[in-house]
């Protein structure tokens, strides 16, 4: 699905997410459409492994490496500058680009079938509204627009979304405070 140009949702370990492949500019675009979407909003990037995300991001300070053993996978978002293999379309044409590896069964599962176990990622919402709940609310609001993939328990997330961290060289700031308390 992924290789035509589809957009997934999917239940994390946070709040269900939409998803798409990396390098395909048209599905990152329908992404934007379909959540109406300010177009300076950049997306993340999602994996199941750290590794598989590394090639995207420029520098890795040390304390982050501290931060990805302690808590990934979990609910943080890293933001970190991003390398030229990042596409701009993804950043909205910044310099950073935020990381992810969610502790979800149902995203291992479908990452496990994605060449380069990456995918283009934010929330199943549409913009200013709560993300979906569960797969009969994502199949309702968006069963148009996208892929809705069957979790393996539907049971409903807390809504309470990721920490995000900007890592800067020295030392990190706190976005957004989430589910992992900093």
């Amino acid at each position: 699905m992924l290789k035509y140009g589809e957009v997934l949702a999917f239940k994390t370990d946070t709040v269900w997410g939409f998803g798409c492949n990396l390098l395909d500019e048209i599905a990152v675009n329908k992404i934007y459409e379909i959540k109406r979407r300010d177009s300076k909003k950049p997306l993340i990037l999602m994996s199941d492994d750290f590794r598989h995300l590394k090639k995207y991001i420029k520098f890795i300070p040390d304390y982050a490496n501290d931060l990805i053993e302690k808590h990934l996978p979990g609910a943080l978002t890293l933001i970190f500058e991003k390398s030229d293999l990042c596409p701009n379309f993804i950043t909205s044409n910044g310099d950073t680009v935020g990381i992810r590896i969610p502790d979800s069964e149902d995203f291992r599962k479908i990452i496990s079938q994605i060449d380069g176990k990456v995918l283009a990622t934010t929330s199943c919402n549409v913009s200013n509204e709560e993300p979906v709940m569960n797969y009969k609310e994502a199949c309702n609001k968006f069963g148009n627009f996208a892929t809705i993939i069957e979790p393996i328990k539907d049971e409903e997330n807390e809504n309470v979304p990721s920490t995000v961290i900007l890592c800067e060289k020295e030392s990190y700031k706190i976005l957004r405070q989430g589910a992992i308390k900093l």
